[in-house]
This record gives structure tokens, C-alpha cells and sequence, in this order.
């Protein structure tokens, strides 16, 4: 028997993601030389397909990540979009962020940045407690 009793979920009974600071997570993944940018899309791409039961999932996503960077970029924002869409909500965010990556370094953080908050947004709206770390 699994113990899912510290698993937030919505009326649907839909599995809620955990929001993360965006501060740290951008300050983890220039620490580790960008591994944390891999366990970062794994969790986020993991989040994303058990709250939508659609999507790439973590392991693609990790896979990509390590790949074909650029395009966890584009998919993430796409499928992140995707999850407002399918709750009703207006898209904050779209495929077309993943543009972002085009601007080295500085395009990546405001990527980062604006992807991070969408999604606690998102998570928070859904009951989650507001992020606090990793």
C-alpha cells in the first residue's frame, strides 16, 4: 500500500506538482555546472504528465535536456501552456518562449524565470504551497 497521503491533489484527483524557488533552482544550476537544470526537467516534465495524463514525462525530458537542449525549452513552455488551456485558464506561457535560448545566458534566465513562476502559479492555484526551496 503507498502512502500518498503527503500528495497534493485537485477535485479531480489529479496529482499537484511541487513549486520551487526560482532563485534556487537558477543558483543550483549554475552551481552544479547545469546538472540540476537535468533534475530540474525531470521533475517538471514527471509534474507536468501526471497532472495533464498527457506529455513527454520526465525521462524524455532528461533525455532531451542532456541532447538537444534548446528543445526542452520549446516542449516545456508548450506543454506548461497546454496545462492552463486544459483547466480554462489563459495560456501564460507558449511554445514560442522556447525562443528564449536563441539569447545565451540572458535568455536562458529569463526563460528560467518566467517558466518557474507559470508553473508555481499554476501548482499554487491548484492548493500547493507556495515555494520555498528545491
Amino acid at each position: 500500500m503507498t502512502d500518498t497521503s503527503n500528495t497534493p491533489t485537485t477535485a479531480a484527483s489529479r496529482p499537484i506538482g511541487k513549486p520551487r524557488s526560482t532563485g534556487l533552482v537558477i543558483l543550483l544550476t549554475i552551481v552544479t555546472f547545469f546538472i540540476w537544470a537535468w533534475v530540474w526537467s525531470y521533475q517538471n516534465g514527471e509534474e507536468l504528465k501526471n497532472y495533464r495524463r498527457d506529455g513527454v514525462g520526465g525521462v524524455l525530458y532528461l533525455i532531451l535536456t542532456l541532447l538537444v537542449y534548446p528543445v526542452t525549452m520549446f516542449l516545456m513552455a508548450d506543454e506548461v501552456g497546454k496545462m492552463y488551456t486544459e483547466d480554462g485558464e489563459p495560456a501564460p506561457i507558449s511554445a514560442l518562449w522556447g525562443l528564449w535560448f536563441l539569447l545565451p545566458l540572458i535568455g536562458h534566465l529569463i526563460w528560467y524565470v518566467h517558466i518557474q513562476r507559470c508553473i508555481n502559479d499554476f501548482w499554487e492555484s491548484k492548493g500547493a504551497a507556495p515555494a520555498s526551496g528545491v
